[in-house]
């Protein structure tokens, strides 16, 4: 709701919101775009006279302002038919649908359409990295938005997507899930049948040849459908021979080859990055990169390069925009790292998401030990439809530690999920697994047995009592992204050491890496990524905290960044540490002239004080 808020403020509407309670970083964006949130619900909230109220869906027709706004006779209306509404008329929309991959894959979209100058619209249910919010405004004919099947409204019952009037759509596959509303498989099918009925006869849709349900659907399309696959190591995949059986793909198609294809999948060692070849009804389009690691990602990469493409974006363009594209919070998020252990924070909670999760880390951190940690908490990983499931997905896992289950009194007690049965079932199938029900004893446990290159995968729908922070801390000397509040300490700290003219405002907080031990904030890094390059700056440490390794752990956190983000060259100033730069990490000193014009004019490089100051670079 947040994210439609700043859309609607975006476009133009006066906004007002109210919530139980409204906390960082939501109300920090929030109070920057000057929308006031009221606390708590009440019915003099709609004293101001709205004319229209947006009802988010976990709220039903008793509600203090539902009621409210009905007795001032103010219209009620849900966040998906307010987009439609208000904000897509004129607009082409392309709506990504399907029960894995919608945000990654909607965030895709909108990247490679803004890298190509198309400047699109976006709405979308995550925070893509670069883009720092989950909705923008432009002013191209592309609207790209995450189409959810959820209901939308307690008086709409319809999916999110039924009011996004599709022209474009992709279906990146149908498995059951929210089983708290589809009492069946088959009710998700038919919910998704829809999607493909919306489609003029003039649309595209893009179906996942992998997922035979997906395929199904698509049948019930009377506009163009293209279908994508991933080939496995001998060049072939099942899913293909599905849809032919279906009838959607056409007679100049091979035999058995989706549409669209990827092969030749390879993890560049050096920079981490997935290469692979992408295939147009069997010709070889062109060899990708991304900094997506797993085959469910490159999968979502290729769906993304068919839309690009039928929408008129050059090969190349979608090249930068794929290689480019840093993924989305959430998604193998880094939330830090303590002596040596890295901890990742991602969505998954569906058994599917969790298993092409563990198997990208594996891919991504190979030859570590990878630790998983769950809390079952949406609606769908609280009930015991995927018991067995779940086990084989964490199987993946070197050791799993299973957390209480969110508030169990939501769920009939004969339909519960078992969280000790999970660790059980584990442990008996040879992989060390525990059910430790407290945060508290959670935090304790891992602390103590994890070790350095141990990386720990935190996975929830929720915040899991800001476990990740917790872990961080008990193993101690974390080094971690800064938020907005830690600004004040970083410009006190930048002044303590003499460095008072580097930029370090509170809107650049996603750019800055922070080191904080017993005594508060130790050390600082920021990383500045334009395109292909990357400027390391703002490197201070306490006067009080040197000579014990903190400046090596805030570059290498930085410069590991780089790599995570595709950067292929690291720039930076400096005026006596162009020693520790080159012995530590292999940096070297460069003539200015070398410099590209869009790194030269980056304030740190452009302002009077850096005329006396060593330029450097590393290459990645």
């Amino acid at each position: 709701m947040g994210a439609v808020a700043g859309l609607l403020a975006a476009a133009g509407h006066e906004i007002r919101g109210s919530d139980a309670a409204v906390y960082p970083p939501m109300s920090e964006q929030l109070a920057a775009l000057g929308v006031p949130v009221m606390t708590p619900y009440a019915a003099e909230n709609l004293a101001w006279g709205p004319e229209l109220v947006v009802v988010g869906n976990v709220h039903g027709k008793d509600h203090v302002e539902v009621l409210a706004a009905q007795e001032r006779g103010v219209e009620l209306t849900s966040f998906p038919a307010v987009i439609g509404e208000r904000l897509l008329d004129g607009k082409h929309a392309i709506v990504i649908t399907g029960t894995h991959g919608k945000t990654t894959t909607t965030s895709l979209v909108a990247h490679i359409l803004e890298a190509a100058g198309r400047d699109p619209s976006l709405f979308v249910g995550g925070v893509p990295v670069a883009l720092g919010q989950g909705y923008r405004v432009g002013g191209g004919a592309d609207f790209v938005i995450e189409g959810d099947e959820y209901d939308t409204a307690f008086f709409d019952k319809g999916p999110k997507f039924a009011h996004y009037r599709p022209h474009t759509a992709v279906l990146t596959s149908v498995e059951l899930d929210h089983v708290d509303i589809f009492p069946s498989f088959d009710a998700v099918r038919d919910v998704f049948k829809k999607l493909a009925a919306l489609l003029p006869e003039d649309g595209l849709l893009v179906a996942s040849a992998e997922s035979a349900d997906a395929v199904a659907v698509a049948k019930h399309a009377t506009c163009r459908v293209e279908t994508y696959a991933v080939l496995d190591a001998n060049g072939d995949s099942i899913a293909p021979r599905r849809a032919q059986q279906a009838g959607i793909i056409d007679d100049e198609t091979p035999a058995g080859d989706a549409t669209w294809s990827a092969d030749k999948l390879e993890v560049i060692a050096k920079s981490g990055r997935v290469a692979f070849d992408v295939f147009h009804r069997g010709e070889r389009l062109e060899r990708f990169e991304s900094l997506l690691v797993g085959r469910h990602n490159v999968a979502n990469c290729v769906a993304a390069i068919a839309v690009c493409h039928a929408r008129g974006v050059p090969v190349k363009d979608i090249q930068r925009g794929v290689a480019s594209f840093a993924g989305v919070r959430r998604r193998q998020e880094l939330r830090g790292i303590a002596s040596g252990v890295t901890v990742l924070d991602d969505y998954a909670h569906h058994p599917t998401a969790v298993r092409e999760t563990l198997r990208a880390l594996r891919k991504r951190f190979p030859k570590r030990r990878l630790i998983a940690i769950y809390e079952p908490r949406s609606a769908t990983s609280r009930r015991r439809t995927f018991q067995v499931e779940f086990a084989d997905a964490f199987a993946h896992a070197d050791e799993v530690v299973v957390g209480r289950m969110f508030d169990p009194s939501k769920i009939p007690s004969s339909e519960r999920f078992d969280p000790e049965r999970l660790a059980l079932d584990l442990h008996r199938a040879g992989t060390k697994a525990s059910y430790t029900p407290d945060v508290e004893h959670i935090v304790k446990q891992i602390a103590v047995s994890a070790a350095p290159g141990d990386v720990v995968c935190v996975l929830s729908s929720g915040s899991f009592d800001n476990l990740h922070d917790r872990l961080l801390d008990e193993i101690g000397d974390p080094v971690r992204p800064a938020k907005r509040a830690d600004m004040a300490d970083v410009r006190e700290l930048l002044a303590r050491v003499g460095l008072p003219v580097e930029p370090a405002r509170d809107d650049q907080h996603s750019t800055f890496f922070l080191l904080r031990n017993e005594r508060g904030l130790a050390g600082t890094v920021a990383l500045d990524v334009i395109a292909e390059d990357a400027i390391l700056r703002a490197l201070a440490v306490d006067p009080d905290a040197r000579g014990i390794g903190y400046g090596w752990m805030l570059a290498e956190m930085a410069i590991g960044e780089a790599r995570r983000r595709g950067v292929r060259r690291i720039y930076l100033m400096t005026e006596f540490a162009s020693d520790f730069f080159a012995a530590k990490f292999g940096f070297r000193v460069v003539d200015r002239s070398t410099i590209s014009k869009q790194v030269a004019g980056h304030e740190t490089f452009s302002r009077p004080t850096s005329a006396g100051l060593v330029a450097m670079r590393l290459d990645l």
